[in-house]
């Protein structure tokens, strides 16, 4: 018998699941898409994608784009007091709206 999955990932049923009609990998486009340093972005769980996933406290909140590394930028969000640096791929990131 397999023990259960203790991870913070095994515990967001709820938060990483997609709906029916919009399951599997999004489009290539969200990949291509540039970021600059200095622009605002969304963090937005995509359920589709494991590698480069924020923490689910992360999921909803607004962060700076300061810098790229490879297939990956770094935002820097606020939690609180403190400023933190996360290090996010593309497929978690949209073009914040405000």
């Amino acid at each position: 018998m397999v023990k259960k999955s203790h991870g913070f990932r095994a515990r967001t049923r709820g938060l990483m699941s997609k709906r029916i009609r919009q399951k599997g990998l999004s489009s290539p486009s969200k990949i291509l898409t540039d970021y600059e340093e200095g622009q605002r972005v969304d963090i937005v769980i995509d359920s589709g994608f494991h590698r480069g996933m924020p923490h689910k406290r992360y999921h909803g909140r607004t962060g700076v784009v300061t810098g790229l590394r490879g297939r990956a930028v770094v935002v820097d969000v606020g939690l609180g007091k403190a400023t933190k640096s996360l290090i996010v791929r593309r497929e978690h990131l949209r073009p914040s709206r405000m």
